[in-house]
């Protein structure tokens, strides 16, 4: 009786099994679909907490928010850059070299071409390595190692599930969405980001559990940090369509510095490569306390230097001194290799030259003076938009920082001709995708493959087979009887072969033949049976679950060219 029961509950699972990875395998919403998503972002979500509330407990230590340019030479804390870069190394040389990529370009390098498929192996040197450079004031921001770690999580659970691949690209690209929502207490920009900085397409079967995934992550936030808009006391009023013109001009400024700040990202980037990581780390850690030494402001994720420019009113000379120190400090921690995220130190570049742009401005039309404010969120919006070639996702984020959408007309009529001027005039793409090229990490794939790794083998694949032992005596009476399925020989040596009946032109006769075929996993997806028959056009493969004795489906070439050509793809 226990036997039977025990027979009973293995066989229901495995028919559960078998129908989620046949739900899954669909390009389609589904409610199960929906539910993993939950599930998952809410275990990122609570590595993102459990991140953020080690960098808090840090800083409470270092207290570097507090630093005041009058007593930095003789304070201890000047020389955190460089106690963070030997830290950062030692985690380094403790992880595998397998193991060192890392940020958001790496996502997205596995998230195009891996179906986001992170490696759990590379989340402690992520987890530590960031807290580090962020608890040490390098010029990071927190949105990478959310990202990563948001995507870790997810992808490694869709993993152990074994969700079919295709699914596992979604549930990683959830992972990422809480992860930016837990970071921001965003959960729109956190969606917008992924279909514009990650996936680059929409899709409704996407759509849904990324915005659970996101919900998931500010609500998270919410519960262990409040409800709390970061900027939203930066006082945000309607601005004037006069001042509209003024908004087109710094617009053009605002694009060529953005293109500047990517170019030299890069160069610094590509030039660091192949030096040893210590002296890369080094590097960073003494240009980030010479800076920090001069201008403790510039340093950070960005919110001192937001700060500054919003609720100070400083000199025109301090913020342009600001501005060019927060680029530098910035440029030497990303690009020499000290990990972290990009978005906040756009954001206080963006904020420094918004302020820049309005004082000088306010100087010759005295009626800009009360929008600073304001000019300071447009500086944000635009620098974030062009660096990444994500405007729409830098106004969603900026629009529930601020939690005002007042400046939503007035920052898209700065961001557009910011974006023109940086692609068009100078060539600058997504800092991102630079990245990947300069790392040698590929991204590219062809509109065909990207159609096909939506939908998985099991959504597809001809149930209707037989499996015999190899006996030339049976073979023909076999194939007789299998009414028009497919008939599969495995031969003493195991390996599958598929058995056809062919004519023969030249005696007008039949005879039996028999050709190896491939076998794939039933979590893989078209792809990878596109891959295998388009070398010859012709041929089939088989899917088998969990190991290759256990045979559960046929793709022949016909049935996928038909899926191709009836427009799914």
């Amino acid at each position: 009786m226990q036997n039977r029961i025990k027979n009973t509950y293995a066989r229901c699972q495995v028919y559960l099994r078998t129908n989620l990875q046949d739900t899954l395998s669909q390009a389609k919403l589904s409610l199960q679909l929906c539910m993993l998503a939950l599930l998952f972002a809410i275990i990122a979500s609570g590595v993102i907490i459990l991140f953020r509330l080690l960098l808090l407990w840090l800083n409470n230590y270092t207290q570097t928010s507090e630093l005041k340019f009058t007593e930095i030479i003789d304070d201890w804390r000047v020389l955190l850059p460089l106690f963070g870069a030997i830290l950062i190394w030692l985690v380094a040389r403790m992880g595998s070299k397998r193991y060192k990529r890392m940020g958001i370009a790496y996502v997205l390098h596995r998230v195009k071409l891996h179906y986001g498929k992170v490696p759990l192996q590379s989340a402690p040197g992520q987890f530590f390595q960031a807290l580090f450079a962020l608890a040490t004031n390098f010029s990071v921001g927190r949105e990478g190692p959310a990202i990563h770690l948001g995507a870790v999580s997810a992808s490694v659970l869709a993993e152990k599930f074994n969700l079919p691949d295709n699914s596992v690209r979604i549930m990683c690209s959830g992972g990422i969405a809480a992860g930016i929502a837990a970071t921001f207490n965003a959960p729109l920009a956190g969606v917008f980001f992924v279909f514009e900085v990650i996936l680059r397409e929409y899709k409704l079967h996407y759509f849904f559990p990324i915005m659970i995934s996101a919900i998931c992550g500010a609500v998270s936030s919410q519960l262990v940090f409040g409800n709390i808009h970061e900027y939203d006391q930066i006082g945000v009023i309607n601005i004037p369509l006069s001042q509209y013109p003024i908004l087109a001009i710094i617009g053009l400024i605002i694009g060529c510095v953005a293109a500047l700040f990517n170019y030299s990202l890069l160069k610094v980037t590509a030039k660091g490569q192949n030096k040893p990581l210590i002296y890369r780390l080094l590097l960073a850690g003494v240009v980030t306390t010479v800076v920090g030494l001069f201008l403790p402001e510039a340093l950070g994720s960005g919110d001192l230097a937001i700060e500054r420019a919003i609720s100070e009113h400083p000199s025109l000379l301090f913020l342009f001194a600001l501005l060019v120190g927060k680029i530098i400090a910035t440029i030497a921690a990303l690009g020499l290799g000290i990990p972290g995220g990009i978005i906040g130190p756009l954001f206080g570049i963006g904020a420094l030259l918004g302020a820049i742009l309005a004082s000088v401005s306010a100087a010759a039309f005295p009626s800009i003076a009360p929008y600073i404010g304001l000019y300071t969120i447009i500086g944000m919006t635009a620098m974030m938009g062009v660096c990444l070639g994500a405007p729409l996702a830098a106004l969603i984020a900026l629009l529930e920082l601020t939690n005002n959408a007042s400046m939503i007309l007035p920052a898209m009529f700065v961001s557009i001709p910011a974006f023109l001027v940086a692609h068009q005039g100078f060539n600058s793409k997504s800092l991102l995708y630079k990245q990947l090229e300069i790392m040698g990490l590929g991204y590219k794939v062809s509109p065909v493959k990207q159609g096909l790794m939506k939908t998985g083998v099991r959504a597809l694949m001809d149930r209707r087979l037989v499996i015999v032992r190899d006996n030339e005596e049976l073979l023909l009476e076999v194939l007789k009887r299998a009414e028009g399925r497919s008939v599969l020989v495995r031969n003493t040596q195991g390996d599958i072969q598929m058995l056809q009946l062919e004519l023969q032109i030249t005696d007008d006769a039949s005879t039996l033949t028999k050709h190896p075929i491939q076998g794939v996993t039933d979590r893989a997806t078209l792809n990878e049976v596109y891959q295998i028959l388009s070398r010859e056009r012709r041929g089939e493969v088989y899917i088998y679950q969990d190991d290759k004795d256990n045979v559960v489906g046929v793709i022949s070439w016909a049935l996928l060219q038909k899926e191709i050509n009836s427009g799914q793809i």
